[in-house]
């Protein structure tokens, strides 16, 4: 939207508590869960229906962080109905504003055939350290009423002055067995994990094929055809230096590591995942990604399993850095 030919930017100080956007509608099918596995590097035949049972009445689940995609966050929907310009489309200002954090947390599985409602908002606005970050809140309900997610999207709309830039891009191009079973080590079955004891990692080398594709994959909403993920040009001028993958790509890895471990219904049945972006990802780079179980708690016959992941590049450099709690039966 314009005013006297200048555009009303939805910045930082634009931004208000409480702004919402349209509420959007989508219903899932086996053609997009599969979609989003194979866009997360995620070759688990959960995901798939192949042969017989491409016709077979079983619905396929979708992976846990899918809902960022069928109920995407969509910062322009928002900026839009409260009557002004998101960053990411204006026409003489446009820059990012990129992945700082998210939290997903979920309370019902998500299958093909749901229609699933999407509302969003802005949670919160607040200053650290000189950065300025928004938080929204993206929830997702089925076609019978029932909330089935929500998430809490933090974005960074202004860096800190003198805020270190991003390290150049890897030029790593190492092929390796994705599940790392780290020599002889041995990794328990999730009923039998104590405090202290390791998951089973994974390895992810980005590519950026991987990157195009999961931009690509968008089941409401409208591309921008360029921005910090697909345009090595724009991406320059941004902070990161470069082409990076999207936060919640990662979050999609850490989801398909802890499922080494967990059962699907663990995330479904009230789990959640908090994850951190610290140091960009970039096509090339190959993160292994650890973990261990930190603590348990045994509540209403439901065991709360907490852990902490990380991920780390072939520098030796944090990549994310995220807290998940898988719910099981005691």
């Amino acid at each position: 939207m314009k005013a006297n030919n200048v555009e009303r930017l939805w910045d930082y100080d634009a931004v208000e508590q409480g702004q919402t956007g349209t509420d959007t509608l989508v219903t899932l099918t086996a053609e997009n869960i599969e979609e989003y596995a194979a866009a997360s590097q995620n070759d688990n035949s959960l995901y798939r229906k192949a042969g017989e049972d491409a016709s077979s009445d079983n619905l396929l689940i979708a992976m846990p962080t899918m809902v960022v995609t069928y109920a995407p966050l969509l910062r322009e929907n928002i900026a839009e109905a409260s009557g002004f310009v998101a960053l990411e489309r204006s026409a003489t200002a446009r820059r990012q504003t990129p992945f700082a954090k998210c939290e997903i947390r979920w309370f019902a599985p998500v299958s093909e055939e749901d229609v699933i409602t999407g509302s969003r908002r802005v949670l919160e606005k607040y200053e650290r350290r000189g950065s300025r970050f928004v938080t929204f809140r993206v929830e997702a309900s089925n076609q019978d009423g029932l909330k089935v997610g929500e998430y809490d999207y933090t974005c960074i709309f202004d860096y800190a002055k003198g805020q270190r830039s991003a390290q150049g891009q890897s030029d790593t191009d190492t092929a390796t067995d994705k599940y790392c079973n780290n020599g002889d080590t041995q990794y328990k079955k999730y009923t039998d994990l104590m405090v202290g004891d390791s998951l089973r990692p994974l390895v992810i080398t980005e590519r950026t094929d991987v990157i195009l594709r999961k931009d690509a994959l968008r089941l409401v909403g409208v591309s921008t055809g360029s921005n910090i993920h697909t345009d090595e040009e724009f991406a320059r001028q941004n902070i990161f230096g470069g082409a990076v993958n999207a936060g919640p790509s990662t979050m999609s890895y850490v989801d398909q590591m802890l499922q080494g471990t967990f059962p699907l219904e663990s995330f479904y049945s009230g789990g959640k995942l908090l994850m951190r972006a610290i140091t960009p990802f970039k096509a090339g780079d190959v993160v292994n990604f650890t973990g261990e179980l930190i603590n348990v708690r045994n509540d209403d016959h439901r065991r709360f399993l907490d852990c902490r992941v990380k991920g780390v590049n072939q520098a030796g450099e944090l990549v994310c850095l995220a807290d998940a709690t898988l719910v099981t039966g005691c």
